[in-house]
C-alpha cells in the first residue's frame, strides 16, 4: 500500500515547490500567517454575534475547569488525612463532597458543550447564507472560468469544516488552555520541586508539536483545495455523462479522476499520518513524566518530610491533567488550522466584488420597448474583441433578428442587453435612458428569456412554470401553459401539473421542455423578448408547436432572436447580419435578399441543402 503512496517530501514538489521548512522565515510565509490571523478574526465575528450565550459557555468551561482540578486536590486530602493515618471522622463529608464536585463538573461540561454547539452551528448558518447570498450578486463573468463542482465544495465541504471546528475546537482550546494554568498554579502549590521535574519534558513537546504542525498546516489547505478540484471535476464529468459516452471518453474520464483522487489520497494521508504522531508522542511524554514523577516523588518521601504520599497521587493526576491539555491544544491545533484553511476558500468568494448599481440608478417599473445601440464595442478578453462599433435602433414591438456564424457576438449582444456584462464603450439605451441608469434587477424584471438549452429546475411541472412570476396563481399558471400549446402534452402526464420533473428537466423531450420554457416567459409578462436559438435542437414536428408558442409569446413585445434557421426569421422587422463582432448587413428579409450579400448567400444555402 505504502508504495503507491508518494511521501511528503515527493509530494510537496508536485503540490508546490515551495520549501515548507523555511516557508516561516520567507515574505510569503509571513503574508500567511497574517491571513491567517485575519480569517480567525472574521470567524469570531461570526461567533460574536451571540455574546450572551457564548459568555455563558466561558463561564461553564471556566466552572467546569475549577472543579476538574478541584477533584484531585481533594482526593490527595483524602489519602494524606484519613487513609495514611486511618482516621474516618469527616471522611464521609469530604466523599459527599467529592461527588457534588464531579456532578457540577459533568453538568457544566454538559451545559458549555451544548452552549457552544448551539453558537457555533447558528454562526454557521449567517456564514453559509452570506456566502450563498454573495454568490448572487457576483457578475456572470465570475462563473465562466470556474468549475461549479468547485464552487459548490466551497458553500458545502469547507463550510461543513468550519463548523465542525467551531463546534468542537473551540471550547477544547479554551479548555485546555485553562487547565493547563490551573495544572501548573496548584502543582507549585504542592511542590516546587516536583513541578520543576514535570517541565523537563515540555521542550520534548513544544519541538515535537512544532516539528508536526509546520508540516501539517500546508497539507490540510492542498487537501481542501484538491478536494475542490476533484468535486469540480465529478461535478463536470456527471453534468456531461452524456457525453462521455457519445464520444466513449470513459477509459481516460476514470484515468483523470483515479490521477485527482490520488493526489488527494496523497494529501489527506499524510496530513492524517503527521496528525496521528502527536498522540503517540504524547502519550510516551505521558508515561515518561508519570515515571519520572513517581520515582522522584517517592525519593521524596523515603528521605524526608518534603513530601507525601497524597501530593505524589495528586502530582501524577495533576501531571496528566498538565499534559493531557497539550496534546489536545496540539491535536486541535491541527484541526484549527484545515478549518482556517476552509475559511480561507470561503471568505476568498466573499471578498470578490459584488456587482453594484450605480448611485444615481433608477427603478422602471413599465418599458415601453424601445432599443438603441450606440458604438457598442466589448471583448471578453483583452486583444480579442467580440463586438466593434455596433449601433442600431429597435421601436417598440419591432422584432430584431441576429444572424451570422458562430462566434459573430450574436449572444454577446443579447448578454450586454441584460447587463450580464460591463460595456467597454458606447452605450445601449432602453426608452432613451442609458441601461447602466436603471437597476439590474428592475432592468431583467423586463425581460423574458427562451434559451437554447431550457433549463428546468427539479420540482414540479407548476414550480417551473411559476419561476417566471411567484405571485402568479393556479389558474395563471395553466393559462400561460395553454397559450404555450404545453397544456396538452401536461394533462397526459401522471400527476399532470404535479407532475415531477428530474435535474434539469429530466423525463420529457426537449421539445416539451422549450414549450414550458416558453409558458415560464409568458407569465413573467415581459416587455422584452430575448430567445436564443429557441428551436435549434428541435425536431420539425416539435418547432412547429414551439412557433406558435413563440408567436403568443413575442406578440406586442419588442423581441430579438437569435437563430440559425433563416426561415424562422423571414417575418422579422429587421435582421442584423454580424462577422467578427460587425454589424455587415442590415435590413429585412427582403431587402438583404436583394443586396444579394452574405445574408442572401446564407440563405440560399440552408435552401438548396433542403431541397437535397
Amino acid at each position: 500500500m505504502f508504495n503507491q503512496l508518494r511521501t511528503p517530501f515527493q509530494y510537496k514538489k508536485i503540490i508546490n515547490r515551495h520549501d515548507i521548512k523555511n516557508s516561516a522565515r520567507t515574505v510569503k510565509g509571513n503574508q500567511q500567517t497574517s491571513n491567517r490571523s485575519k480569517t480567525l478574526a472574521r470567524i469570531f465575528s461570526y461567533l460574536l454575534a451571540y455574546k450572551v450565550r457564548l459568555l455563558f459557555a466561558l463561564c461553564m468551561v471556566i466552572l467546569s475547569v475549577g472543579f476538574s482540578l478541584l477533584g484531585p486536590f481533594l482526593v490527595g486530602r483524602a489519602i494524606d488525612e484519613y487513609i495514611m493515618t486511618k482516621q474516618t471522622v469527616g471522611l464521609l463529608g469530604l466523599l459527599i463532597q467529592l461527588s457534588a464536585v464531579y456532578l457540577v463538573y459533568s453538568i457544566s461540561l454538559f451545559l458549555q458543550n451544548y452552549t457552544m454547539i448551539h453558537v457555533a452551528h447558528h454562526a454557521i448558518f449567517r456564514m453559509r447564507a452570506d456566502l450563498f447570498n454573495h454568490l448572487h450578486r457576483l457578475r456572470v463573468s465570475y462563473f465562466d472560468h470556474r468549475q461549479h463542482g468547485e464552487l459548490m465544495s466551497r458553500v458545502t465541504n469547507d463550510i461543513e469544516l468550519v463548523s465542525a471546528t467551531l463546534s468542537q475546537s473551540l471550547i477544547q482550546i479554551l479548555s485546555s488552555l485553562l487547565t493547563l494554568i490551573g495544572a501548573v498554579a496548584v502543582m507549585l502549590y504542592l511542590s516546587p520541586l516536583l513541578t520543576l521535574v514535570t517541565m523537563i519534558t515540555i521542550p520534548i513537546m513544544v519541538l515535537s508539536i512544532r516539528w508536526i504542525t509546520r508540516r501539517t498546516r500546508k497539507l490540510f489547505k492542498d487537501q481542501q483545495r484538491v478536494l475542490g478540484e476533484l468535486n469540480g471535476f465529478i461535478e463536470e464529468t456527471i453534468s456531461g455523462q452524456q457525453i462521455v459516452r457519445t464520444f466513449s471518453q470513459e477509459k481516460r474520464v476514470i484515468r483523470q479522476f483515479h490521477e485527482q483522487s490520488a493526489d488527494l489520497k496523497g494529501t489527506a494521508f499524510w496530513a492524517q499520518t503527521y496528525t496521528g504522531f502527536i498522540p503517540k508522542v504524547m502519550g510516551f511524554l505521558n508515561h515518561l513524566n508519570f515515571s519520572v514523577i513517581a520515582g522522584v516523588g517517592g525519593i521524596l518521601a523515603l528521605l524526608g518530610n518534603a513530601v507525601t504520599v497524597g501530593v505524589i497521587v495528586v502530582f501524577a493526576e495533576y501531571a496528566r491533567q498538565f499534559t493531557r491539555p497539550l496534546n489536545e491544544l496540539a491535536n486541535q491545533f491541527n484541526l484549527f488550522l484545515s478549518a482556517i484553511a476552509g475559511a480561507e476558500r470561503v471568505f476568498e468568494i466573499m471578498d470578490e466584488k459584488e456587482e453594484r448599481d450605480e448611485l444615481d440608478a433608477m427603478t422602471i417599473e413599465k418599458m415601453e420597448g424601445k432599443i438603441e445601440f450606440k458604438n457598442v464595442s466589448f471583448s471578453y478578453e483583452k486583444g480579442a474583441q467580440t463586438l466593434v462599433d455596433v449601433s442600431f435602433k429597435a421601436s417598440p414591438g419591432q422584432t430584431i433578428a441576429l444572424v451570422g456564424p458562430t462566434g459573430a457576438g450574436k449572444t454577446t449582444l443579447i448578454q450586454l442587453l441584460a447587463r450580464f456584462y460591463p460595456l467597454e464603450r458606447g452605450a445601449i439605451l432602453i426608452d432613451g435612458t442609458d441601461i447602466t441608469k436603471v437597476k439590474r434587477h428592475s432592468l431583467l424584471q423586463q425581460m423574458g428569456f427562451v434559451l437554447q438549452d431550457a433549463y428546468l429546475f427539479h420540482g414540479t411541472i407548476r414550480d417551473n412554470i411559476r419561476y417566471g412570476n411567484f405571485e402568479s396563481s393556479d389558474k395563471d399558471v395553466v393559462e400561460a401553459a395553454k397559450r404555450a400549446f404545453a397544456h396538452e402534452f401536461i394533462m397526459k402526464l401522471p400527476g399532470q401539473y404535479e407532475f415531477m420533473l428530474d435535474q434539469d428537466g429530466g423525463g420529457i423531450s426537449q421539445g416539451q421542455r422549450q414549450l414550458l420554457s416558453i409558458a415560464r416567459a409568458l407569465l413573467s409578462n415581459p416587455s422584452i423578448l430575448l430567445l436564443d436559438e429557441a428551436t435549434s435542437n428541435i425536431d420539425t414536428v416539435s418547432e412547429i408547436h414551439i412557433q406558435r408558442a413563440l408567436q403568443q409569446l413575442m406578440e406586442g413585445r419588442t423581441c430579438f432572436i437569435i437563430a440559425h434557421r433563416l426561415n424562422t426569421i423571414q417575418q422579422a422587422d429587421q435582421i442584423l447580419v454580424l462577422n467578427h463582432g460587425r454589424i455587415i448587413e442590415r435590413g429585412n428579409h427582403q431587402q438583404l435578399q436583394e443586396q444579394q450579400g452574405f445574408y442572401a448567400d446564407l440563405f440560399l444555402s440552408q435552401t438548396s441543402e433542403k431541397r437535397v
